[in-house]
């Protein structure tokens, strides 16, 4: 038996984000449980590295479109190191590249299968047309009526409604895959296969579209309007279209249309695959993609399982403007790995969105995991190292100790412990293969609670005071660390590194990434085996100072690598560099995404002289200024620049201010502006913006 999952492939014109990490993180938890129940798994993601926004990015960056694929390319793989997610840490098994050699062959194999096809209704799948219409290159795809807004200028192109950018109007020779014959085959395929779309929900969005009527898809460029892409077969003139190409990968990865990659990997012995992708890229994977392979005559997927979006606490929808984007440097600074995983499978209903903060990543690592997990593995390793000599008790208790201590309301009947265990564990694996990773955590955290509760309720260090008690010490201590065995092996997927620690601390010489659920037995935890180490699991956040340091970050010069190789950055209260939680996003790495002028207008930029700075107590990276901008008193802006600029050299200084920026308070002040600085070098240093020439305090820039 095998499994094949895989994450979409990342369109490589923007740095790695919150939608990234989250369906990377339930892939990798996937392909652990599937590993770990003894099953061969082949884990993939990657990136997608052609098509017209590609080479738009190389322009702008003075790049080569591969040169800008592999820029891009070098941050996804140390965003999946730093998470634990790529290879050496056991996480996916390829970081799959549309620019591979053996993608290109397999690719040419996949079009010319399709090319020979006929539909069900008996026409060629793929014939020669003219396409005229709007194609949005941050989707890269093109749009019908429905999708796009028309602009208030009637001179002007339509917005696309998903990245609010202007459409381009393409208006050429192309070649077309006939969806619209496919329309009653797909209809088929989604009712004889009830769970080939989940969730239920998303396959009803699905079938509606497709009953609605299907257009015919153009699946070609000219080379003249977009060179990067791979040559259609026989017709160098075309390239084609980008989602021809990206999912095609799939099936390319594991050997495809090429005989190499095939002996390496195996295209019969893993697909097909388990798609996980977002709800927002549902279309291209539940109605294209089935179609291209029903043409191709290559078997249908296992599965598509779409999740929803991440929004902030209030509901909105994370977005650069707002301000209100997750940082993954900072998570990865602040926060543990499997707090991080725990809290993305815990707090979002799979398919729904879900609110993502750090305050609530914080109350839920401190609840959940430091006072609920940790604590039960601390306090009963702890108790077994004072009371036990460090070793496994044993699991033995007379019936005459067992009713005692029934009669004072501690459960220590093997049958009744092991019972609850093994129900927990059904229920357990029923919500896991289901998606329901939320459903299966409620459940190990309800028998955290139950043996919490056992412990609290039978004192042990009353116990160990009273030699009568031995037996029913004993028995109470081995239960709760035989129930910490059986949550390390449930837990291993969703919690590798916790789990593992849990087991070495018990002392038990067996990798848990290997232990299948279904074969644990009550009991297997040998008496008389001597603990490890005793460290916390997670130990709690003090969430005043985390949530200080994280605003502070904020507040100042952006951690984005990219930036700090030369791209520009705004300082002070309120700036970040973050990415839009878009898998075909518009954003450039260094560059700002294109905006109208009517965009820019709304920031007011003014010049400012700087009459007063200085430093702040406890805050190192930050300085306190107050800046003169032609108003009846000056700002006061708290700027991230301490490091870089002693104090009394800014006095005089004339500045660049966002003087329309919402005020914020940090540490005790109220900062009512930003400054704007550059980025430089590897180190980030922030050279202010500054003027050659005398302007007046206050003047606007334009």
């Amino acid at each position: 038996m095998t499994c094949y999952v895989t994450t979409p492939i990342y369109y490589a014109n923007s740095l790695p984000h919150l939608g990234h990490l989250y369906t990377m993180i339930v892939a990798d938890t996937i392909a652990r449980s599937k590993r770990q129940r003894g099953i061969e798994t082949f884990f993939l993601t990657g990136t997608d590295e052609h098509g017209i926004n590609i080479e738009r990015a190389a322009q702008r960056n003075n790049r080569t479109p591969k040169e800008q694929a592999d820029y891009v390319v070098e941050y996804f793989k140390k965003m999946t190191s730093a998470f634990g997610l790529d290879t050496a840490h056991g996480g996916y098994d390829i970081f799959m590249r549309t620019t591979e050699p053996f993608h290109y062959e397999g690719v040419g194999e996949f079009w010319r299968r399709v090319a020979k096809a006929k539909t069900p209704k008996g026409n060629d799948a793929l014939y020669q047309g003219h396409y005229e219409g709007w194609f949005c290159a941050a989707c890269a795809a093109y749009k019908t009526e429905d999708e796009y807004a028309k602009s208030e200028n009637p001179d002007e192109p339509p917005i696309c409604l998903i990245h609010e950018t202007k459409l381009d109007r393409v208006s050429e020779e192309s070649y077309f895959f006939r969806l619209s014959d496919y329309d009653e085959a797909l209809l088929s395929l989604y009712e004889s296969r009830a769970d080939f779309v989940r969730p239920e929900a998303r396959r009803n969005e699905v079938k509606s579209f497709v009953a609605g009527g299907l257009q015919d898809l153009s699946v070609s460029r000219l080379r003249s309007s977009v060179s990067w892409g791979i040559p259609v077969p026989d017709d160098p003139q075309h390239t084609m279209y980008v989602w021809f190409d990206a999912l095609t990968n799939y099936i390319t990865a594991i050997g495809f249309g090429n005989e190499q990659q095939n002996r390496a990997i195996g295209f019969e012995k893993f697909w097909p695959a388990l798609h996980l992708v977002g709800k927002d890229i549902l279309r291209f994977h539940a109605v294209y993609w089935p179609a291209f392979l029903l043409a191709a005559g290559v078997e249908q997927p296992r599965a598509i399982v779409a999740h929803g979006m991440w929004v902030d606490p209030t509901g909105r929808k994370m977005s650069k403007t707002l301000g209100n984007t997750i940082e993954l440097d900072v998570l990865n600074k602040y926060f543990p790995i499997d707090a991080i995983r725990y809290f993305c499978l815990r707090e979002m209903v799979f398919g729904q969105d879900g609110r993502f903060g750090y305050e609530s990543l914080i109350d839920r690592t401190n609840s959940d995991l430091a006072s609920g997990l940790g604590n039960l593995s601390s306090r009963t390793l702890t108790m077994i190292q004072r009371y036990c000599e460090g070793r496994i008790p044993s699991r033995l208790i007379s019936d005459e100790a067992r009713l005692r201590a029934k009669r004072a309301g501690v459960e220590t009947d093997e049958a009744t412990v092991s019972k609850l265990l093994a129900q927990a564990r059904e229920q357990f694996i029923k919500h896991f293969d289901d998606f329901s990773f939320n459903r299966a955590l409620e459940e190990a955290w309800a028998i955290v609670s139950r043996v919490d509760k056992m412990i609290s309720d039978a004192r042990p260090w009353d116990l160990a005071k009273d030699q009568s008690q031995r037996q029913t010490l004993n028995a109470v201590l081995y239960r709760a660390a035989e129930t910490l065995r059986w949550l390390a092996v449930l837990l291993y997927p969703m919690m590798p590194n916790a789990t593992r620690q849990i087991y070495q601390q018990l002392g038990l010489p067996d990798e848990v990434s290997t232990i299948d659920p279904a074969t644990l037995r009550w009991g297997d935890l040998p008496e008389g085996t001597q603990i490890g180490e005793i460290k916390p699991l997670f130990p709690r956040i003090d969430k005043a100072r985390i949530m200080e340091e994280i605003k502070e970050q904020e507040s100042g010069i952006g951690t984005q690598e990219l930036e700090k190789r030369g791209g520009s950055a705004a300082v002070g209260e309120g700036a970040t560099q973050s990415v839009p939680a878009t898998t075909h996003s518009d954003a450039v790495p260094g560059v700002a995404n294109f905006i109208d002028i009517t965009d820019f207008a709304k920031v007011d930029l003014r010049v400012g002289e700087v009459k007063t700075a200085e430093r702040i107590p406890k805050a190192d990276k930050l300085l306190l200024i107050t800046v003169d901008i032609g108003e009846e008193k000056p700002r006061q802006i708290l700027a991230g620049i301490a490091q870089y600029y002693e104090p009394e050299k800014l006095i005089g200084r004339k500045i660049v201010v966002v003087a329309n920026l919402k005020p914020r308070k940090l540490r005790g002040y109220e900062s009512q502006g930003m400054l704007l600085a550059a980025s430089v070098g590897d180190e980030g240093k922030p050279v202010i913006a500054t003027f050659a020439e005398d302007v007046p305090n206050g003047a606007r820039l334009k």
